[in-house]
């Protein structure tokens, strides 16, 4: 399994329980605003831990609170994009993807900067990007940790019908191309049709 996950951590008054295991290729988690679907992303990526449960990607266990193991988020190897790309402002695009190198050596800088059709934008400024430009950086930059797996929250939610094709093409071309789990969070129907392999649903029984 590329995805094997059963947290459970409560937040407030809220508290968050999913069990789910997925297969290889691109799992969507799927479900209405506010249910905890980006803090399951957190808790698998290291930044929010969970109070129970274990996290394991691929075969390499990063949380189980039975074991006391606990991987920090830096040595987890997950390639995260957030919702809101977070790329640094006062960074080129060029210095925004090396920022992101680890000493793993998947990734080939020229390799990704071609795949992703980005060489026109190295030298441009994230203000002057496009949506779908710096998504593509975005995306460029957590594939130059050398990641394990991607993690995508609502990586297509601020762009429009014609830009949203060649970014799915992309992930598509990035978790085939490279073997990477992805898990990827979205609302949106089409997207999810289009690039989910296993869906998993979150829903009332999820979050309580």
């Amino acid at each position: 399994m590329s995805f094997d996950i059963d947290v459970t951590r409560k937040l407030g008054a809220k508290r968050i329980s999913l069990r789910f295991s997925a297969p290889s290729g691109i799992t969507a988690l799927v479900g209405p605003s506010g249910i905890g679907k980006t803090s399951v992303l957190n808790m698998i990526a290291g930044l929010l831990r969970p109070d129970h449960g274990h996290v394991e990607v691929g075969r390499t266990l990063l949380f189980d609170s039975d074991q006391r193991i606990d991987l920090p988020a830096a040595d987890r190897r997950s390639g995260y994009v957030f919702q809101d790309r977070r790329l640094f402002p006062h960074m080129r695009v060029g210095a925004n993807l090396r920022y992101g190198r680890r000493g793993y050596g998947l990734m080939d800088f020229d390799l990704m900067v071609d795949m992703l059709g980005i060489a026109a934008l190295l030298d441009r400024w994230p203000a002057t990007l496009s949506g779908g430009e710096a998504q593509r950086v975005a995306i460029g930059r957590a594939l130059m940790s050398s990641p394990q797996f991607l993690l995508l929250d609502e990586p297509l939610a601020s762009l429009d019908e014609a830009r949203r094709a060649p970014i799915r093409a992309i992930i598509r071309r990035v978790a085939q191309e490279f073997a990477l789990p992805v898990l990827l969070v979205s609302h949106d129907n089409g997207d999810v049709d289009q690039l989910a392999d296993t869906i998993v649903r979150m829903d009332a029984t999820s979050s309580g």
